[in-house]
């Protein structure tokens, strides 16, 4: 397995702040002074803020395009079906933030009461404009959204992230660790090209000892609406993520197959689980979103018994 090009030299190493994989670091600045030992008091900060934040759920792919930030839209459509469940959602993925778009928002935050949405795509004077930013900027726009927005009393935070494993991906796990998360669910087309990918990604999860709560597999074949056979649009030519979960003891939390309509739903800004609520993409949607909840109830659970004891 290929290793993650964001080794921490330490604070107490000669390298601390200055090695390769200390550029965009939070704390690469303390790190270089010698007061590396020192963290970022934003990490206390926003471990304050989160408190109200019951569980937090990172989404994660390796490779673009694999419809992470589509799922992590019907994750958060999904959950907020239950009006007594508050739901967020926050878009750390700066350069490319489709959120706002998938989510049917022009300048507002809220899709429904009990479902609010923060990112940087509201920041901006039109969609079209690029954000051009290094590593420290992004960095510091992660901060503010985690302990300057008011969160208020939430049950689920989904965080949908960009691709890889990046700038981005370290501050969040950095700044979040602290508050306890959940886990990450990890997002995949069947062949090869993208399981390679999350390979990288998982390998990155296991050396921030972030916690994944399983795999998707998107665009998982395509049943046909008229004669419901199903064909392979990307054929799984090394056994998809079923193999590799088996391989790397994962669970793997289901299969999404390609629908037309969930294109066409993002660009509505409407959620595809209910304008086609008997697609058998709907029901995988609905399936997962099930696993993931009672991964979190036996997360919240375990941190419970360990408080108590």
């Amino acid at each position: 397995m290929e290793e993650v090009p964001h080794d921490c030299p330490g604070a107490d190493s000669a390298q601390a702040g200055r090695g390769a994989s200390c550029q965009g670091c939070p704390n690469q600045r303390l790190c270089a002074s010698g007061a590396g030992a020192t963290p970022d008091p934003a990490i206390e900060e926003i471990k304050e803020k989160m408190k109200t934040v019951k569980h937090k759920i990172l989404v994660l792919s390796g490779k673009g395009g694999v419809g992470k930030s589509t799922f992590s839209a019907h994750l958060a459509h999904g959950l907020a079906e239950d009006e007594n469940t508050q739901v967020a959602l926050l878009d750390i993925d700066i350069c490319g933030p489709s959120i706002p778009k998938i989510m049917g928002l022009e300048g507002e935050q809220y899709v429904d009461e009990n479902l609010g949405v923060m990112s940087i795509g509201f920041l901006l004077s039109s969609p079209d404009d690029a954000v051009i930013w290094r590593g420290p900027k992004k960095n510091g726009m992660i901060k503010q959204f985690l302990r300057d927005v008011d969160w208020g009393e939430v049950d689920y935070l989904i965080v949908d992230t960009p691709p890889g494993t990046s700038d981005e991906h370290l501050s969040v796990v950095q700044y979040l660790t602290a508050a306890r998360i959940d886990g990450a669910v990890l997002v995949t087309t069947p062949q090869e090209v993208s399981l390679q990918d999350v390979r990288k990604e998982i390998n990155f999860c296991r050396k921030v000892k972030l916690p994944i709560i399983g795999v998707v597999e998107n665009m998982s074949g395509f049943i046909c609406p008229n004669c419901k056979k199903e064909s392979q649009i990307f054929p799984p030519t090394t056994g998809g993520a079923a193999a590799m979960c088996h391989d790397l003891k994962l669970p793997l939390l289901g299969r999404v197959p390609l629908d037309p309509h969930i294109g066409k739903s993002c660009d509505k800004g409407q959620s595809f689980l209910v304008e086609a609520p008997d697609s058998p993409a709907t029901v995988a949607y609905r399936s997962i979103i099930q696993r993931i909840q009672e991964f979190c109830n036996l997360h919240q659970s375990k941190e419970e018994n360990l408080i108590s004891s």
